[in-house]
């Protein structure tokens, strides 16, 4: 430990100049081109990624711009660190150049997009595997690191990987939080529509998976003098859909309102009263013991030519399946008069918590740290979330909020290094 510890703390501005390098790189995912699934940018940082590996000693390889990998020594490899270097557009609000990484010397942190979400990780991932291989820790298994491009836009990239590239038995990505994640709720994602209301326009929710922070209303009312316009706004508060605790859901604000006389949106405030969470009134409300409650968001409703059209997220428990839950939330809206547009998601994904490689990332995660390891259920999906036997180890530790996503996204240098120092443990633990 103390021989890795103090290996990355001598190469440690190293490692945050080649992060300020990729974060450099706008790597949003662009309009696709020949050689370029995912556009330039994505396959630009892969391609910097993949050249630092070279210079590492590492064998490197690019499979057509979906993603690349690089092999820390010539055996059959047997785990894989995977993570991903594209990352979501700068948004508003930031307080400096979103591409330029920002030290803070008071605070410690690395600010700039893709600092904790996934690029910081990666760079901490590679440097780890650098100590493995310079401080010669006698191996006698292969260790892979493999770099996506496309994971914040529906992880094709790792799709088209899997069908060319096996992947290692043991997989571990440093794209959530720790000590360990080993649980993932089902995901389903409906969506529906049905005429417009007359007179009626509504205007809530952008994206499936946020709960919806405001819904912009416009009703053409009928009064003696004629026709009366009126307009409105309800406000929320947005959060992801898997924590729809943290927020509150502009829509069903808006539905809990009295629209007795509009029956379309009578019907979905009956399917979706404003504070429920877990879909219960459509049929729905289950938990386990493992995943907890399940969640249910109405996140968008929209008019648009001619029809009302939404979108319903939902996690769902592990001891459910996407058929079952699937089938009850699709009959309730066909009921109610809604037609389904479509109707996606993903089963449950769980790896055992007593399983030897689990337990020997938790054993890691107490020794570096010296806090107690534990297993955790989310609602979220990981990078690892199809890969059978995955699961999600770091980057963020508990307590923390690198404000992913967000205006100002950041890594501190102590738990960049950190992340590097556990990283490096369990690849020696796990393949020594």
């Amino acid at each position: 430990m103390s021989k890795i510890r103090d290996y990355l703390e001598a190469h440690k501005q190293e490692m945050i100049d080649f992060l300020a390098e990729l974060v450099a790189i706008p790597s949003v995912q662009g309009e696709a081109e020949d050689g370029y699934p995912f556009g330039k940018m994505p396959a630009k940082a892969l391609e910097a990624m993949l050249k630092k590996c070279e210079e590492f000693g590492f064998t490197v390889e690019n499979v057509e711009n979906y993603a690349g990998s690089a092999d820390v020594n010539d055996m059959p490899a047997q785990l894989a660190v995977l993570t991903h270097l594209d990352v979501v557009p700068v948004g508003t609000g930031w307080t400096s150049e979103p591409y330029v990484l920002r030290c803070e010397p008071d605070t410690g942190k690395l600010v700039g997009r893709g600092a904790i979400d996934d690029k910081g990780p990666a760079a901490a991932a590679l440097f780890a595997a650098r100590a493995i291989k310079e401080l010669g820790i006698p191996l006698k298994k292969g260790i892979r690191l493999i770099f996506g491009t496309n994971e914040e836009n529906g992880s094709a990239d790792l799709a088209y990987y899997r069908k060319k590239r096996e992947l290692p038995p043991m997989v571990f990505t440093p794209d959530g939080e720790y000590p360990v994640i080993n649980a993932e709720k089902g995901m389903l994602r409906v969506y529906f529509s049905t005429s417009a209301p007359k007179n009626v326009e509504i205007q809530a929710g952008t994206v499936i998976n946020a709960v919806p922070s405001s819904c912009k209303v416009q009703m053409l009312v009928a009064e003696k003098a004629g026709p009366k316009s009126i307009f409105g706004t309800v406000e929320g508060r947005s959060a992801h859909a898997s924590t729809p605790e943290k927020g509150e859901n502009a829509i069903t604000k808006f539905l809990s309102d009295n629209h007795n006389d509009i029956p379309v949106l009578k019907n979905l405030s009956e399917l979706f009263p404003h504070g429920e969470l877990n879909g219960k009134s459509c049929g729905l409300g289950f938990r386990d013991d493992i995943s907890g409650d399940m969640t249910c968001v109405l996140s968008m409703l929209n008019t648009e030519n001619g029809r009302l059209c939404g979108g319903i997220d939902i996690r769902f428990p592990l001891d459910r399946t996407k058929a079952e839950v699937s089938g009850i939330i699709c009959g309730k809206l066909r009921e109610a008069g809604f037609y389904i547009d479509s109707c996606e998601g993903a089963e449950p994904h769980c790896t055992d918590e007593n399983s030897e490689f689990v337990q020997t990332l938790l054993r890691v995660y107490e020794r570096v740290t010296g806090d107690k390891g534990h297993c955790i259920a989310i609602g979220g999906g990981t990078y690892v979330h199809e890969i059978e036997g995955g699961v999600a180890f770091g980057a963020e530790f508990p307590n923390e909020d690198g404000h992913m996503h967000c205006p100002d996204e950041f890594i501190t240098v102590e738990n960049l290094l950190k992340n590097a120092e556990i990283m490096a443990e369990a690849m020696a633990e796990i393949c020594s």
